[in-house]
């Protein structure tokens, strides 16, 4: 029986057909998974930039005077730390410490605060920060009224010129093609880069502007097919894979963004058990040996001839050309060096546990 279950479509979704993408369910979303090929697309961000669009992300405007002790009481790290127009990563996490998102925060103006957050978690995100807030605050859920454009790579500041000037994890107003936009320098790639926050009306104008800039650098639009293996070369974690309300940022190796010098946070107590008590597991990455197939979510670990975990991402890099991911292993299993199987179509193939991230250049 055919599918009745319906997508959201970004303002770019005939633009994407033009471009001869391939079209996918993601997220509650169509999305393009490709255009040209992974490979493509993955090398054009390493060595030159790309263009993703990224319109399914959710954004919340969090504003008023009790803004930034909400978003404390609310999110992992201390908001309290972020200057206006400079960007944050957190985390949001459930009375148990478990992952509910995974998020960038913008201090936009001094009590206004902009949240980008996960596509397929904006109602779920929107209704938990209604629920939990401490303060009275205004919450406002801007995803339907908000498109973004990512441009990532080396090449990306010869495309857009004008926004040299902003920071890495910083934001700031900038008029490009004649559109009024806010302009972030964050990223999912490992390379510089910017997200262009705009009206749905303007996403096509400077969808092609930007590609039309890009042409003399070698810019390509980009699927998330090379989004997904250029944040897993550098071990970005993904909601819903990687994490989840079962893992614990301590757990998936993000404790650095959990501030437990602030007095209150939601989760705080049972991180804190856990910071005390050590993790029985860990978000470790790996490296294929010898020519394998790539690894797959939901592959077992095995290590002195036992499941000791499971795959959680895995892709074929196109940038080392072997097979790498993440997986929660148990603890005395994960140190770095340590030899693990995995098993593959019900057979074992052997790999390492690797430093965090896999993909390590010259600067």
């Amino acid at each position: 029986m055919a599918s009745t279950q319906t997508y959201k479509r970004t303002p770019l979704y005939a633009a994407h057909l033009e471009w001869g993408a391939k079209m996918v369910p993601f997220g509650g979303w169509e999305m393009p998974v490709l255009y040209t090929g992974i490979v493509e697309e993955h090398t054009a961000v390493r060595e030159r930039a790309g263009l993703f669009d990224v319109s399914h992300m959710g954004e919340v405007l969090v504003a008023g005077p009790h803004a930034e002790a909400v978003l404390n009481h609310l999110l992992t790290n201390d908001v309290r730390k972020l200057p206006v127009n400079q960007a944050q990563y957190t985390l949001m996490c459930n009375d148990q410490g478990g992952i509910i998102d995974d998020l960038i925060v913008y201090r936009i103006e001094p009590t206004v605060y902009l949240l980008v957050i996960n596509a397929a978690n904006v109602e779920k995100d929107f209704d938990w920060m209604n629920a939990q807030a401490n303060a009275p605050v205004v919450l406002k859920n801007e995803s339907d009224t908000t498109a973004m454009l990512a441009l990532q790579g080396p090449m990306a500041v010869s495309v857009l010129p004008e926004c040299s000037g902003i920071p890495h994890f910083h934001i700031a107003r900038q008029l490009l093609a004649g559109k009024q936009c806010r302009v972030a320098r964050t990223g999912y790639t490992g390379e510089d880069g910017f997200e262009v926050l705009c009206e749905p009306a303007d996403a096509v104008a400077l969808w092609t502007e930007l590609l039309a800039r890009g042409k003399e650098f070698g810019v390509k639009p980009c699927g998330l097919g090379a989004r997904d293996s250029l944040r897993l070369e550098m071990c970005y974690p993904l909601n819903g894979s990687d994490m989840n309300g079962e893992t614990t940022p301590l757990e998936a190796g993000l404790d650095k963004f959990v501030s437990f010098d602030k007095q209150e946070f939601i989760g705080r107590t049972a991180l804190a058990e856990q910071r005390r008590n050590g993790v029985p597991r860990k978000l470790a990455a790996f490296k294929m040996t010898g020519k394998t197939p790539p690894p797959r979510p939901h592959y077992p670990i095995i290590a002195q001839n036992r499941k000791v975990g499971e795959v959680t991402s895995g892709v074929l890099s196109p940038t080392m050309g072997i097979g790498i991911g993440m997986a929660y292993v148990e603890s005395g299993a994960a140190a770095i060096g340590s030899k693990i199987e995995i098993e593959i179509r019900e057979k074992r193939h052997p790999a390492v546990i690797e430093t965090k991230p896999l993909l390590r250049r010259a600067k």
